[in-house]
């Protein structure tokens, strides 16, 4: 395994490009370490599938390196880098068993029998294969040829990273639990490098120790899944993580204190002055119904099993609070309180006092 270091790198898929804009990846600066479970997060085009490739060496940055173990591997080609990657669809031989398949890439290196034998078998039994070894991969659950591609990945123990694309994309929901909980326990007993790449914040939070959140070609907050919850560095990251996601309300400073609709708003941050657009951002979930307070509107209610969802009106945004299913929700007019040690000030969209 190796410590993989991206120093300044960038990339843009046009032949000569003049400013940011023209760049898929801006500036990334990012150190994963040797063991570590890592998720790349982040919606559609915002430049992880871009970034992965780089790693894998299927891209050439148009700017930057790539280090392993402190090894610029930036110009060498896929077959140098020691990489195994698990993509979106099952990357299967469907003619040959489950076990030639768990076999292939060891053979294909010259590896002695005994010692492939050995692997698979252990391999299969980490991914609860054990019993399929002699069937044909045709005819089997997505399910389980997803397995089996996630074990041609792991079987190699000379790797420097396992890369996962999107692995669960078409895995019924039902079973993507089970994939996620088998995928995280075999990172604890192998301790390979594992990166995987998703737009799921689900995946992303249950599987990785650290998530790497992008937007718009750019990293925007590298956390612990209670990090990027509980301090979201900037307000999409507040957006994207979460469901309601983080409320965002403008807000106006004044001496240290943000204020909403005319009432001061304790915060954890409470800046004493701000440039740009000022911001206070607070998850639904420390949002509370009160006597006195801010003034809203509230203008639906959604059941949710334990608690409810309640949405209201707040100096023209909408405000999520979850409340339990015992709390009296009026109608219309009401009062929120929001719980000030996870009450921040944004502007222009970053944590003011926090590092971007």
């Amino acid at each position: 395994m190796a410590r993989i270091t991206l120093d300044n790198l960038r990339h843009s898929y046009m032949p000569a490009p003049k400013g940011p804009e023209d760049y898929a990846l801006k500036q990334i600066d990012l150190d994963w370490q040797d063991g570590g479970a890592y998720a790349l997060l982040g919606p559609s085009g915002c430049g992880k599938s871009t970034l992965l490739n780089i790693v894998s060496g299927l891209l050439t940055p148009s700017g930057g390196r790539i280090l392993f173990d402190g090894r610029d591997i930036t110009d060498l080609p896929p077959d140098q880098r020691n990489i195994a990657q698990v993509f979106q669809f099952p990357v299967i031989y469907d003619t040959m068993t489950v076990y030639d398949n768990l076999a292939f890439p060891l053979r294909n290196r010259g590896v002695v029998q005994s010692v492939v034998d050995a692997r698979v078998r252990e391999i299969a039994a980490m991914l609860e294969l054990d019993d399929l070894l002699g069937r044909r991969a045709a005819g089997l659950p997505p399910d389980a040829k997803q397995k089996i591609s996630m074990g041609r990945g792991l079987v190699r123990e000379d790797v420097n990273v396992i890369m996962f694309d999107e692995p669960l994309t078409v895995i019924d929901p039902h079973l993507k639990w089970k994939l996620r909980s088998k995928l995280k326990e075999l990172h604890h007993r192998v301790r390979a490098t594992m990166i995987y790449v998703t737009h799921d914040q689900t995946e992303a939070l249950t599987f990785a120790d650290r998530v790497v959140v992008m937007d718009d070609g750019i990293i925007v907050q590298i956390g612990t899944p209670v990090e990027l919850f509980e301090r979201p560095a900037h307000t999409f990251v507040g957006h994207f993580i979460g469901s309601p996601g983080m409320n965002v309300i403008p807000c106006s400073l004044d001496g240290g204190r943000a204020i909403v609709e005319g009432i001061a708003i304790e915060t954890d941050n409470a800046p004493a002055e701000a440039t740009g657009r000022t911001e206070i951002g607070v998850r639904p979930e420390f949002v509370s119904l009160a006597s006195s307070g801010i003034p809203a509107r509230i203008v639906r209610v959604a059941d949710a099993g334990r608690h409810r969802i309640v949405e209201a009106e707040v100096a023209g945004a909408r405000v999520h609070a979850v409340v339990g299913e015992g709390v009296d929700v009026p109608d219309g007019p009401a009062h929120l309180a929001f719980t000030p040690t996870m009450t921040r000030v944004y502007a222009d969209g970053w944590l003011v006092g926090g590092a971007q």
